[in-house]
């Protein structure tokens, strides 16, 4: 008799089974539990502790890992999105990686609208694991981030590295150091986006007649006029219209991504990160997305193809650049004894 029908007799017979750690523990009513079952139980007592863990494991598994491209033998892939959790912002990669590379996407609490998001980068990092090792307890694994989930991914590759587990590389797909979110350095930003701004619009004057000057500054008036209106409209809905609930668990999972990443501080990781950043105007001094080089063993840098930006390097047509870059990571050897070499920048071909 198989493992699920030898179970299924026993909840027939009202006797309940369940491990604890490497013990099977048993319930069952008085008389019940014949001297036939007592042996059964003790002969088949491997397989149906690793049959109970599987089980518990896949209903573990919906919750948070999400099988974007589940065949293959590469080591495979776990992914933290972004601050929206949108896991399917890595379909493309996936798919491009092709039928051998095992993808999974990390769904964080609070998506499923059945959870509350989690506020602390650290108790991400804990599910995320806890999750994977049920899931797949025998690494190696390649822990990946895109954005605000890479420094999740940071996190959770030390915490798996701390558990024993064999992390091959982490990826950072435009990942900025914690810090950018913090609000003084986003203040900074906007400040220079304005900055940025007026030094546009006073050149463009510079070259113009008055009448043309006055033309194009009512131009502009009446263009941000609009822009004004169109972001009021957007966040003050017709009263009759009910509140779309997936826009409200967005929008809630969002500002607590944030928090976490304000209060998280990164210590040394012992492995390999790889910073896939989406143009190499990052690679200039002071981009947040290179201070992870502070903080990680071995790192190197892949630039996507000139008018890449973050929020698309893994979408059509940038990521057909990431992918062929993905793989010639992915091949190199990960010895014991490799040389680190922090500002090593690989050659994209554009």
């Amino acid at each position: 008799m198989i493992v699920p029908a030898f179970l299924e007799e026993l909840r027939s017979r009202d006797i309940q089974v369940w491990t604890e750690g490497d013990q099977l523990r048993c319930n069952a009513p008085t008389g019940a539990l014949t001297p036939e079952l007592r042996d059964q139980l003790r002969q088949r007592k491997s397989a149906i502790v690793q049959f109970l863990r599987s089980a518990e494991a896949l209903a573990r598994q919906e919750r948070a890992i999400v099988p974007l491209q589940p065949r293959g033998q590469c080591v495979p892939i776990f992914a933290v999105p972004g601050h929206n959790g949108n896991v399917f912002s890595y379909r493309f990669l996936s798919q491009h990686l092709g039928d051998d590379q095992p993808f999974f996407g990390l769904q964080p609490p609070g998506v499923d609208g059945e959870s509350e998001p989690l506020t602390c980068v650290e108790e991400l990092a804990a599910y995320f694991a806890a999750q994977i090792r049920a899931f797949r307890p025998d690494g190696p694994y390649v822990i990946a981030g895109h954005c605000a989930g890479g420094t999740i991914a940071f996190e959770l590759a030390q915490q798996l590295q701390q558990q024993g587990a064999a992390i091959t590389f982490l990826a950072l797909f435009s990942s900025p150091y914690p810090t950018w979110f913090r609000l003084l350095p986003q203040l900074r930003r906007r400040l220079a986006q304005r900055a940025e701004w007026l030094s546009t619009h006073l050149q463009a004057l510079a070259v113009r007649s008055m009448e043309e000057r006055r033309r194009y500054i009512i131009a502009k008036l009446a263009e941000r006029r609009r822009q004004h209106e169109a972001q009021r409209d957007a966040s003050q809905p017709s009263r009759l219209a009910a509140p779309d609930p997936e826009l409200l668990r967005r929008t809630r999972l969002e500002a607590a991504t944030l928090v976490a990443l304000r209060r998280y501080t990164p210590h040394q990781f012992a492995g390999r990160a790889v910073l896939f950043l989406p143009n190499r105007d990052w690679l200039r001094p002071g981009n947040m997305a290179l201070r992870w080089r502070r903080v990680a063993r071995d790192t190197e840098e892949y630039c996507g193809p000139e008018g890449c930006e973050g929020d698309v390097m893994l979408h059509e047509p940038h990521v057909r650049t990431i992918v062929e870059q993905f793989r010639r990571c992915a091949h190199q050897p990960e010895c014991p004894g490799r040389e680190s070499n922090p500002h090593a920048v690989a050659d994209t071909g554009f």
